[in-house]
């Protein structure tokens, strides 16, 4: 026989308070446990119809219920569906958030390189902008799912709502509530967590912890880690590298050479935004002149830049390089447009850019 949800809502409070007091549960104490606001003498038939059909059970006259093994299994059941709903709900949850999340991060990169492209061309100099990047990263949420026996898939959500995935081999099945305990204990312990201060201590814990699943654990912190070394690749997006021939104290072959190559290879440049973003002082303008740049070939150039943040800890840079004799004033200000409408255009509702969202508004000057 299905239980209705009264008496389902009965069963439960009397296994709660027991769990709680150890002590045999009666209708008065019911009465105040649940939000069905019944009189005792309701409870009291309630529990009757519980305890024939062998839910709970009275260890002597006169005395409270206690639960029976066959309310415990249901009581347990019961739980165990609820909260495997409750990580399919998150699971697909994230998955709507991972397809967003893709579709931005597409937008952006179509976004940032028109914008590059176009402040080439009204600055005659030439230009960078950096993807945006994760600074003191936290976790926000680990999720196990099962793809086959297999095989399990990680999502690893990160401060700033940026989803990584991973891929795990695992020698044998788990079940539904190893699974989600397993998720219990990840999540216990790694939320709000700064990736940076997950240590070998913390591992071996939760290995611990874990069992005979530590193995499971292992293989997630190494996705961790993996999504660690991931971000330490700047994305950068660069334009208007024959800009430096307009320049005759940047024309000559090496000058010229060594500049394009640095454009052109970027890896360099990882170091100009990685000052710039290790900057905590804010988004503000820098200016560099000469030898103050970080990059070794643009010793002859003037280089500025302007770091932009999309949400907290979000962060690029977009940077203008030209002859030390530049337009200091013209450049401060387009950066700074800029670097405002970047920020708008990624908080737009709509996701429409348009190319005038992307241009450097002459009438601004």
């Amino acid at each position: 026989m299905e239980l209705d949800e009264r008496k389902l809502k009965i069963l439960q409070a009397i296994i709660r308070n027991y769990l709680e007091t150890g002590e045999p549960v009666g209708s008065r104490t019911i009465s105040k446990y649940t939000d069905l606001n019944l009189s005792s003498a309701t409870i009291r038939n309630e529990m009757s119809d519980l305890e024939e059909l062998g839910y709970i059970l009275q260890p002597h006259t006169s005395a409270g219920r206690i639960p029976s093994d066959k309310g415990y299994r249901l009581y347990v059941d019961r739980m165990m569906q609820e909260k495997e709903e409750q990580l399919s709900q998150a699971t697909q949850e994230v998955r709507e958030l991972h397809k967003l999340l893709l579709e931005r991060e597409d937008k952006m990169e179509s976004v940032l390189k028109q914008m590059a492209k176009r402040l080439a061309a009204d600055t005659n100099y030439a230009t960078m902008i950096s993807a945006p990047q994760m600074r003191g990263n936290k976790l926000k949420f680990i999720q196990l799912s099962r793809v086959d026996k297999g095989q399990l898939l990680t999502t690893i959500v990160i401060e700033g709502n940026v989803i990584k995935n991973s891929m795990i081999a695992i020698d044998d099945p788990l079940d539904d509530e190893m699974l989600w305990k397993l998720n219990i204990l990840l999540n216990t312990n790694l939320n709000g967590m700064p990736i940076e201060g997950i240590n070998l201590a913390m591992i071996s814990k939760l290995k611990q912890q874990a069992g005979a699943y530590a193995n499971i654990v292992a293989a997630v912190m190494d996705a961790v880690e993996a999504e660690i070394k991931d971000d330490e690749d700047v994305e950068i997006y660069t334009s208007g590298a024959n800009n430096i021939f307009k320049y005759p104290e940047l024309a000559d072959n090496r000058r010229a050479s060594e500049l394009i190559n640095t454009l052109e290879e970027k890896q360099l440049l990882t170091e100009l935004v990685n000052e710039t973003l290790s900057d905590d002082a804010g988004t503000g303008i820098q200016v560099y002149i000469g030898n103050e740049t970080p990059v070794k070939t643009m010793k002859d150039c003037s280089v500025v830049t302007a770091t932009y943040e999309l949400e907290e800890g979000v962060r690029g840079t977009i940077g203008i390089i030209g002859p030390r004799r530049m337009d200091y004033d013209k450049v401060v200000h387009t950066l700074k447009t800029l670097k405002s409408q970047l920020e708008v255009i990624y908080k737009k509702d709509d996701g429409q850019t348009s190319k005038t969202d992307i241009a450097y508004r002459k009438d601004d000057e």
